[in-house]
């Protein structure tokens, strides 16, 4: 290979060498991203890199696009191209000069590599051997009869061993009598290839005559039982028992497989017809304060009839109870296990009802179980919300134990289930294991045994995908299967010189009805030392494995899926001295589990950026997971002998779930941690498992005739680009919302400094349906290409729900291949046709912060029968993750600022709360107007009355879906610096303005209809004290992400303790001093501009005040 050719290093390795060379001229060739067969030709000069595509024509031969007006030529091989281009006037802005060369790998040791198990040789016809060889008749059948010999002594003392005196004599005779004549005669015709085994048959038919009769015997009596269970007969059982009656000399082995079948099924059956029905009901102790007094009451969940109950006695009468439909919403205290329970009376007014729980781990348990409950008695025809089981073993190559039920029902250590939703069974279940031993068939058929024995249900297998000893499988319940479509799997290697399989990952990935997930499991290099080498598995995994819609190639797999979770034994490890192993241990056993993650590598690396940007990882509140002595949990064996000398692999996090949703998509950590009774392997299990939200196929309830075009504008977009390429831009929209995919106009490049590019675009975008109760559901994925080329210089997502009641400024940062490649910054508006979002299953569920100091109740629709009393500051304390800040803000490549609304919260009006949104949730705004003709830009400063040039969108096929024509079916370090003003917003465009107020209720303040969502809460992690033991190091500061909401992030919540940001806090803003800190939740306390600005105006009420972001 030539040295200037670098095979399939990205665009920004590439630009980096080239700037490290700094001379005019310099040159590299690198596989196209975009072209399979391509090249790319990066020529480095004055300071500019200027690509140009080599592309091979149906003769396979190579030109390069250069110039206009420059004869094509072409060129067999690619050094004749080169050799070529030294020349200078060839069309490009500088002939080649100076090849750069490739960057020499320092050689790595190689990982124990265990090959995939040995097929047995063939049997060659005439004597031949394997290599063509004839060997002599004679020698080959002296030493068949030596082995034959051995191995039947070896099964003779076996059995002089073995205590048969509870076998019946004549058996006892059977079997001494085969291995004494009969095994070597089987023995020696499995040799010439008959692998049927006819004495060893016959010794079994001899044994089961007695139940090969009992078969037939028993066999009508248990499908005439099935029929009573369920009266129409599947056609399989009645093929079942005409095969067995018909033939009754069939092999004893599938004659018992046939009839556990029809055991498993009737189990089943009568599992959800009646033992289910008597296992739901639940009963729990807690304490209810009323008046002052605490007294002890026992709440009793019956699943099946949807009933809650409220007892004073655990075995007494049932004082009262409430149905399902009467469950309103549930509050969770955040700092004491106390629950809320918001029912509707029979007088159609709410009643609180408080309890406090032993802990919050009953808590939760209990909250499941309601959540059961509403999910089995829900008149949705579709699930709004799954819950998916994540599991990651690296087995040891050693088979698992007769049991492994903890594993599935997250007992052991960490975040874990309590037992009350012990029964609860996952809608899916997703298995990764390394170094298994185990074939596929086997592996899963323990999988499926176990779950049935943990929840009686026969599960359906989706997927699986194995690389060797690298296994992946998709386990689902089978009310799901005809739920499931789109289902993908593939592989990628990264052992020694990415060509062996040893290391390396297997993924599936399939869609929902309407949400796309995937699932990758990897194995990475391990070694402590060999954290590079790990970063560099993750890249080549990322570019390479091939999963999802395949017409989504500029997007790498962090973006092609709503839901994308990465588990495996990723290998990374605790970065300490050997000499650290004795402290690391005691540490452990003192549960001082903080200390050590500050020395975690993959936390380290994914904080730096360098891995797993923007990906999340529930809190770790389990010991390490490797290297255990096998047999035991209760000692590390962390050092080894090897030829070189000890080896130490110090405990470490090995084995880890990560995941990355889409932004504001409801998604909730529910446990992880690690098993403590599964001791066959170094590695513990570990476990984890999320409820996420699902959306159906949409079908509109209304009239296709009136309903109103939709559309989506993204306004005053400015990409900031990590480049020195030299060339123009453009932005691809992707979205399965959208007909076609969008292709934008030639973005406007603004400004030019040393490696970064600013590049202005805007596009009008047509939804398909403009229905919110579909639109608001959909992202929009965005790409960022170059025209010379069409290669991807960063793709991102939005959210549409961001844009759900006015113009939101929106700030995503831009990724390619795992690495951050700038951010891209505008606004975003939605047209959508009337009607709302029904409540999701997720809303149910909410948090409320203890240390709230709001009023509680204003702001409220006191006239309407839904109106709760909305916890004062809404919080999910289940998505509190863990990751390192920059600048005070955590780094999570997404977040809104909601532009102000002319509409006012009710219960507020004009002396109280009026320019405060009091709600909690994401609402769909009945009554909102905008002022246009006062709006301000989200800067502060004036904002144009002309709306932004838009230039008309080129539309392509739908890469999601297909063509619909016939069916209608970041963070503070990528903040910007403050823009000139050349670079400010435009006014949203009146074409998007929301429906104005009815006339009904006109002499009061529109009021918005709260819609319950769930949310996240924030809480600081000390940061890491001093290791006492590691007296020479300094440890990393360790803290916890603020948590974002789950469903808002940044602005999206309107919370009625939480003000709008101080004016010296916005961009754009003159700094405002004060002496003390002002509430803006008065309107007394208001800015005078903002005050001057409250308009009273006929029958209407209309605030308009500055553009302004929330957080």
């Amino acid at each position: 290979m030539c040295p200037w050719h670098h095979g399939n290093i990205t665009r920004s390795k590439a630009e980096d060498l080239l700037s490290k060379a700094a001379r005019d001229g310099s040159f590299l060739l690198r596989d196209s991203e975009s072209i399979q067969g391509a090249y790319a030709l990066c020529v480095l000069y004055q300071n500019c890199v200027y690509t140009y595509r080599i592309l091979p024509n149906e003769e396979r031969k190579l030109s390069v696009q250069a110039s206009e007006g420059v004869p094509i030529r072409f060129f067999s091989v690619l050094t004749d191209l080169v050799e070529t281009y030294y020349s200078p006037n060839m069309g490009l802005a500088t002939h080649l000069q100076f090849p750069v060369q490739k960057e020499e790998e320092p050689e790595e040791e190689p990982d124990p590599v265990k090959y995939p198990p040995q097929l047995p040789p063939r049997n060659f016809p005439g004597g031949m051997s394997a290599n063509g060889s004839k060997e002599a008749h004679g020698g080959e059948s002296q030493t068949s009869e030596l082995a034959c010999a051995s191995l039947r002594d070896t099964y003779l003392q076996r059995l002089q061993h073995l205590d048969m005196s509870n076998l019946p004599e004549e058996h006892q005779q059977s079997i001494q009598e085969y291995f004494h004549t009969s095994l070597c005669l089987d023995a020696e015709q499995a040799q010439n290839g008959n692998p049927n085994l006819p004495r060893l048959k016959k010794l079994t038919m001899e044994i089961c005559k007695h139940l090969n009769s009992e078969i037939s015997r028993t066999l009508p009596t248990l499908e005439a039982f099935q029929r009573l269970l369920d009266q129409q007969l599947s056609p399989g059982v009645g093929r079942m028992r005409s095969q067995v009656s018909a033939d009754s000399g069939q092999a004893v082995s599938f004659r018992l497989e046939q009839i556990t079948k029809l055991l498993y099924s009737i189990e089943d059956k009568v599992m959800f017809n009646t033992i289910l029905n008597l296992g739901s009901w639940s009963s729990l102790q807690v304490k209810s304060e009323l008046l002052g007094l605490t007294t002890k009451m026992f709440l009793k969940v019956d699943v099946e009839t949807g009933k809650i109950y409220f007892k004073k006695y655990k075995d007494g009468p049932e004082d009262k109870y409430f149905v399902h439909n009467k469950i309103l919403q549930l509050v969770k205290s955040q700092k004491v296990a106390k629950l809320v329970i918001v029912l509707e009376t029979e007088k159609e007014k709410t009643l609180r009802k408080e309890f406090v729980f032993d802990d919050t781990k009953k808590r939760e348990g209990f909250c499941q179980l309601l959540q059961q409950m509403k999910n089995k008695h829900s008149d949705k025809p579709e699930p709004d919300m799954i819950t998916v089981f994540v599991g990651t073993w690296n087995m040891g190559n050693a088979s698992p134990p007769h049991s492994i039920a903890s594993w599935f029902q997250c007992k052991g250590q960490g975040k874990t289930r309590d037992d009350t939703a012990d029964h609860i069974p996952h809608d899916i279940y997703v298995v990764g294991t390394q170094e298994d031993p185990l074939g596929e068939k086997e592996w899963i058929d323990t999988l499926k045994s176990a779950l049935r024995g943990t929840t009686d249900i026969s599960f359906k297998q989706i997927a699986v995908q194995t690389l060797w000893n690298i296994r992946i499988v998709v386990l689902a319940k089978p009310e799901h299967e005809n739920r499931i479509s789109h289902i993908f799997s593939d592989s990628v290697k990264t052992g020694i010189a990415n060509a062996l399989g040893n290391k390396g990952a297997v993924g599936v990935s399939f869609m929902f009805n309407g949400t796309s997930f995937g699932f990758v499991n990897s194995h990475l290099t391990s070694g402590s030392e060999k954290k590079i080498r790990r970063n560099q598995n993750y890249v080549s995994i990322l570019r390479f494995l091939n999963l999802g819609d395949k017409k989504l190639n500029p997007f790498d797999i962090t973006h092609r899926f709503t839901h994308l979770f990465w588990l495996g034994d990723l290998n990374y490890r605790i970065e300490l001295p050997s000499t650290e192993a004795e402290s690391i241990v005691t540490k452990i056993k003192q549960q001082q589990y903080q200390e050590l993650l500050c020395r975690d590598q993959l936390t380290i690396e994914k904080g730096e950026g360098k891995v797993f940007l923007h990906y999340d990882e529930e809190e770790i509140t389990f010991a390490p997971t490797y290297r255990f002595e096998r047999d035991t949990r209760e000692r590390y064996a962390y050092t080894k002998a090897k030829a070189t000398g000890t080896k130490y692999n110090l405990p470490s996090w090995c084995d880890r779930v990560l995941r990355k949703s889409y932004p504001l998509v409801h998604v909730f950590c529910q446990s992880y941690g690690c098993t403590n009774d599964i001791m066959t392997s170094d590695h513990s299990p570990v476990f984890s498992t999320f409820e996420v939200g699902v959306v159906s196929q949409f079908v509109s309830k209304q009239d296709p005739n009136s309903v109103s075009q939709g559309g989506i504008k993204f306004m005053n977009c400015i990409a900031t680009l990590m480049t020195k390429s030299k060339t123009k831009f453009f932005i691809e929209y992707h979205s399965s919302c959208l007909e076609k995919f969008v292709k934008s106009s030639e973005g406007e490049n603004q400004d030019h400094s040393d490696g970064n590019i600013k590049v202005r675009f805007g596009n009008q975008l047509v939804p398909i349906i403009s229905d919110p109760e579909y639109l608001l559901d959909q992202h929009i994925l965005l790409c960022v290409k170059s025209t010379d080329c069409d290669e991807s210089y960063g793709e991102g997502c939005v959210a549409l729900r961001a844009a759900e009641s006015s113009y939101t400024e929106f700030h995503v940062t831009l990724t390619h291949h795992g690495e951050r490649t700038g951010t891209l910054t505008g606004g975003v508006q939605l047209r959508t046709s009337g009607g709302k979002q029904t409540e999701k299953l997720y809303d149910f569920i909410k948090v409320e912060r203890d240390d709230s100091g709001a009023p509680k109740g204003k702001g409220l629709d006191h006239n309407n029968k839904f109106a709760l009393p909305h916890p004062s500051d809404i919080t999910n304390p289940n998505y509190m993750g863990v990751g390192y800040k920059s600048g005070g803000v955590t780094d999570r490549g997404w977040s809104y600022s909601m532009s102000p609304r002319s509409g006012s919260g009710g219960g507020g009006g004009v002396g109280g709360h009026g320019g405060k949104d009091q709600t909690h949730g994401n609402i769909f705004p009945k009554k909102t107007v905008y002022d246009h003709s006062a709006v301000r830009s989200p800067t502060g400063k004036a904002a144009n009355n002309v709306g932004e040039d838009v230039k008309p969108a080129d539309m392509f096929d739908n890469p999601l879906y297909g063509s619909m024509g016939k069916s209608g079916g970041g963070g503070a370090k990528d903040s910007p610096d403050c823009q000139s003003s050349k670079d400010h917003l435009t006014a949203p465009d009146p074409y998007f303005s929301f429906p104005k107020p009815s006339d009904q209720d006109s002499d009061r303040p529109p009021v918005p209809t709260p819609r319950n969502r769930s949310y996240t809460c924030s809480e600081t992690k000390p940061q890491c004290p001093a290791p006492t033991s590691f007296a020479s190091l300094h440890p990393l500061s360790y803290t916890k992400n603020p948590v974002k909401p789950s469903r808002s992030e940044g602005g999206m919540v309107l919370t009625a303790n939480k003000p709008p940001l101080p004016m010296k806090s916005r961009p754009g803003q003159a700094d405002a001093t004060s002496t003390k800190p002002r509430d803006y939740r008065d309107s007394s306390e208001l800015p005078s501009k903002l005050r001057n600005q409250l308009l009273l105006s006929g029958n209407q009420l209309l605030l308009t005040y500055q553009a302004t972001s929330f957080c």
